[in-house]
């Protein structure tokens, strides 16, 4: 084996490993580092995404979400259970049987384009070269002309909840709980912390959730956020906000472990409750430790992400970096993109990456997704913009699945009606709003997206009739009064 590559991208996961396949493919020779480790100690590719993060958590919440709609859905369709079961370890089982099949099929991708896979860790020294520790311990140095940094991100810890991985757990521990808890606390009310909070809810946990920030996901449209929040309450979900949590203390109960939390108030005041299983959902950081030599040139911020240009360059040559170690949303498909950006960059394409319209969506059910302007940043801003809106309650498709609760919302310029934003809180948000990126991508107006054909019935034409609101031509809904 060669020690000296085209490309060395550091990190299998989403940013970095479908960047060392595009590479391959454009006939650079390609090494991809991963120091991922399953359970029997073996490397595997796919980074947190696909061993403890999107896939495994979607695994869950589509099993929760079975077992939930057979006891509770299917009565109203006539259709009745008996004996109804849960075996928990059987459904962390086929979460784990997904994520090797997905994992494995990474390795085979790499095969099949050339890609050299290495397990172990990767190191950034001066002048592109990489310092490679096998599993074994090995060390070698790499060079490369071009190194890409794609290491990903790990959770963030808080001293008043430190994980034990026992009764204080991360959204890791959360996803192999082997039982389901009576009594779920959750710190963060965010996207990771909704998700995992709606698997064991459904399952028949009493969950509460402590969010410091006084707002419901702050940082979607407020319109479906308060949706959001009315639908999940109704589920069961307790979101108790502008708590912040000051303590967190492991008591034994009788032989059973039980974890007492302490945290103040919307209003100030010292609350305490008691939970059976503590998960710590405050957010993530990037993961750079021992990964830049002190002279690799490569800089960080105060808070660990790599500084990078518009094109993921950082400031020494010939070095890149992309996904969550980077600014902007720690997003898997945005660090998928990246990588692409990069790898087309490196072979000599002018390839640039639109940060504008990137889809944010949360896993409940039903799913709340969003893209583009929010209205509270057009406000902010002083942009000019009209918003319409169509509810569920108003879709056949939706109300023939049992599926009425949630709204679709457009929103564009007013003055071109060109479309800024798109947020949906219902079923299928997450596919339906690839098509408002889509259109948005081609610079639709709603007018465009209002005149297109959509089939019927279909959960789609809530957004061509999200769109038609715009303007005030919705057909299934009373329109606005012009003023």
């Amino acid at each position: 084996m060669s020690d000296k590559y085209d490309v060395i991208v550091i990190g299998a996961g989403p940013a970095g490993y479908v960047c060392a396949i595009k590479a391959a493919q454009l006939g650079l020779k390609t090494a991809c580092i991963e120091k991922w480790k399953n359970a029997e100690g073996k490397g595997v590719n796919g980074g947190t995404c696909l061993n403890v993060g999107c896939i495994p958590s979607k695994a869950l919440l589509d099993s929760s979400y079975k077992y939930h709609d057979i006891d509770h859905g299917l009565k109203k369709h006539g259709i009745a259970v008996k004996e109804l079961g849960l075996d928990v370890p059987a459904m962390i089982q086929r979460k784990a049987d997904i994520v090797k099949q997905l994992t494995n099929g990474i390795s085979g991708l790499f095969k099949a384009n050339g890609v050299t896979s290495l397990f172990g860790k990767g190191k950034l020294l001066a002048g592109k070269k990489v310092e490679y520790t096998d599993n074994d311990g090995n060390v070698k140095t790499l060079e490369a002309e071009h190194v890409v940094i794609a290491t990903g991100s790990i959770p963030i810890n808080i001293p008043v909840s430190p994980v034990d991985n026992e009764t204080i757990i991360d959204s890791t521990g959360a996803l192999e709980l082997q039982a389901v808890p009576e009594r779920l606390g959750v710190i963060g009310a965010g996207v990771i912390g909704l998700e995992l909070g709606s698997v064991w809810n459904r399952l028949g946990s009493k969950v509460i959730l402590l969010e410091a920030l006084p707002d419901f996901l702050a940082m979607m449209d407020k319109g479906i956020a308060r949706e959001a929040q009315k639908i999940l309450t109704k589920q069961g979900l307790e979101i108790r906000l502008s708590c912040r949590v000051t303590g967190s203390k492991v008591m034994d109960n009788g032989g059973k472990k039980e974890v007492l939390v302490t945290y103040q108030d919307k209003e100030g005041k010292e609350q305490q409750v008691t939970f059976d299983k503590l998960i710590v959902c405050v957010g993530r950081r990037p993961y750079t430790e021992g990964l830049l030599a002190p002279d690799c040139g490569v800089n960080t911020d105060e808070r660990g992400f790599i500084y990078v240009n518009d094109n993921c360059a950082t400031n020494a040559p010939g070095v890149w970096a992309v996904g969550d170690v980077v600014r902007g949303p720690m997003l898997a498909h945005k660090g998928s993109e990246e990588g692409v950006m990069v790898a087309e960059r490196i072979a000599g394409h002018k390839t640039q990456m639109n940060y504008d319209i990137i889809p944010n969506v949360i896993y409940t059910h039903p799913e709340v997704a969003s893209v583009g302007k929010t209205e509270e940043q057009l406000k902010q801003a002083g942009e000019p913009y009209k918003a319409g809106s169509f509810p569920f309650v108003a879709s056949g498709r939706a109300l023939a699945a049992d599926e009425g609760e949630g709204m679709v919302k457009m929103i564009a310029h007013a003055e071109t009606d060109r479309i800024l934003g798109c947020h949906i809180v219902g079923p299928s948000a997450a596919d339906l709003v690839q098509q408002a990126a889509i259109a948005m991508e081609f610079g639709s107006s709603a007018e465009d997206i209002g005149m297109m054909v959509f089939g019927h019935p279909t959960l789609s034409e809530a957004v061509h009739e999200a769109a038609l609101a715009v303007n005030n031509h919705a057909i299934h809904i009373p329109n606005k009064r012009k003023k």
